[in-house]
């Protein structure tokens, strides 16, 4: 039976955790969408819910985050997670605010912590400002996303335009005192009415204080990294037992495919550093109406099984700015979407067993064009990203990647794991 349920609002978001969560010997399952009933088998520790919430009115990311709340609390979840992005992507009208304002009054906590630190990838936390790297989320090329831009690394700030309740912090000293010193700093926030907290964490051991010290809690929000915490922390408390030999996938065959539409500096550089057989597709010509993603498929075809091929809709963000200008924020990234989703399937159809995917949007539509309903996770390719199996008729091997993560060489690496 499940122990924690997790309602991530991307779909490599979900990824990323689930990976976490297997690392700490946590048998995982991640279902594309919310679950039906009497799906969910009952063999695994914790169930991660993949929505598509992050950049949708923040109305409909509370509606299904809810949905998925109670697919999690019928499969017998006992904890709970909101997992958000290690740079917090969202506007002043949400979506993390809203959505955890809903998880909180829905399962009548008092508060949750807010924590997307992950040093291991450059996302810390000091003072309650998210660094990436060495500078400020301000200074960083976040400051430009297309969709969510983020131009202050103040999470408080940040959350507080989200919400109408109390935002306070715990700043590192607190955190590195201990998880008594930190459970008792968020009790004495949660006496004074203050129901978000941003946490700062600065490295890999400040995020096991944390996990010691909210292991309790029935809600925790966060990236990915707060989750290093919390299989040790349930073991502890007899919630856990299983360890060993969590990520053993089966085996499956196949050529090898690369679809990237993430515009991130790190999916730019693994473009770049791909020795393979590279196709760059017109974006313009998709916001246009024409054929590439046919001309694309025969490109393909004619190449598959002689090594990994990439297939990439990627590009500066300066030139996604020019194509938004022109055709539209929605129109453009609808269309390319739709390409991707098409490729996905035409590879998948002409042999292709195994497929990274780097870019949440794209993971979402090649996803939802395979119809994976759910997927079993596998050893991990870098910080924050496994292999992954789906589950069903035809499975498939699938490395579902954000843009900001992975070494240069992270796609060559991807199928050298296998």
């Amino acid at each position: 039976m499940a122990i924690l349920g997790i309602i991530a609002d991307d779909f490599t978001g979900a990824t990323d955790i689930a990976g976490m969560l297997v690392k700490g010997g946590m048998r995982t399952l991640q279902t594309i969408g919310v679950p039906a009933s009497g799906t969910i088998p009952g063999d695994v520790d914790a169930i991660v819910v993949a929505l598509k919430t992050r950049s949708i009115p923040a109305g409909e990311a509370v509606s299904q985050s809810l949905a998925a709340l109670r697919a999690l609390q019928a499969a017998g979840c006992v904890r709970f997670f909101f997992k958000y992005c290690s740079t917090f992507d969202s506007t002043d009208q949400g979506n993390i605010g809203p959505v955890g304002d809903a998880l909180i009054e829905a399962l009548g906590a008092k508060q949750a912590i807010y924590c997307p630190a992950f040093p291991e990838n450059g996302r810390t936390i000091f003072f309650g400002h998210l660094f990436v790297g060495d500078i400020l989320l301000s200074d960083s090329h976040m400051r430009h996303h297309p969709l969510n831009p983020m131009t202050d690394s103040s999470l408080a700030r940040v959350l507080a335009r989200q919400t109408r309740h109390k935002v306070g912090l715990v700043p590192l000293k607190q955190v590195q005192a201990g998880s008594a010193s930190l459970r008792a700093a968020l009790d004495t926030l949660a006496a004074e009415g203050v129901r978000h907290v941003v946490v700062d964490a600065v490295a890999d051991t400040d995020l096991g204080i944390i996990g010691e010290a909210v292991a309790d809690d029935p809600l925790v929000t966060g990236g990915s990294g707060v989750a290093l915490g919390l299989p040790a922390a349930y073991r502890r408390r007899g919630l856990l037992a299983h360890k060993s030999g969590v990520d053993t996938l089966p085996k499956i065959t196949g050529a090898s495919a690369v679809l990237a539409g993430s515009c991130s500096a790190a999916t730019l550089g693994q473009i770049a550093a791909f020795k393979g057989a590279h196709l760059a597709l017109d974006t313009d010509a998709i916001c246009r109406g024409e054929p590439v993603g046919d001309e694309a498929l025969a490109w393909a075809k004619a190449k598959i099984g002689a090594g990994p091929i990439l297939l990439s809709a990627s590009d500066k963000p300066e030139a996604v700015k020019t194509l938004q200008v022109k055709y539209g924020v929605e129109k453009s990234a609808q269309a390319i979407e739709k390409t991707m989703a098409f490729l996905a399937r035409g590879l998948v159809e002409a042999g292709v067993g195994r497929l990274v995917v780097a870019g949440g949007e794209t993971s979402g539509a090649v996803v939802s064009a395979l119809d994976v309903k759910a997927l079993r996770i596998g050893p991990e390719i870098d910080p924050g990203v496994p292999w992954t199996a789906s589950v069903g008729a035809r499975p498939l091997l699938l490395a579902l990647k954000s843009g900001n993560f992975g070494a240069p060489d992270f796609f060559t690496k991807a199928f050298a794991k296998l």
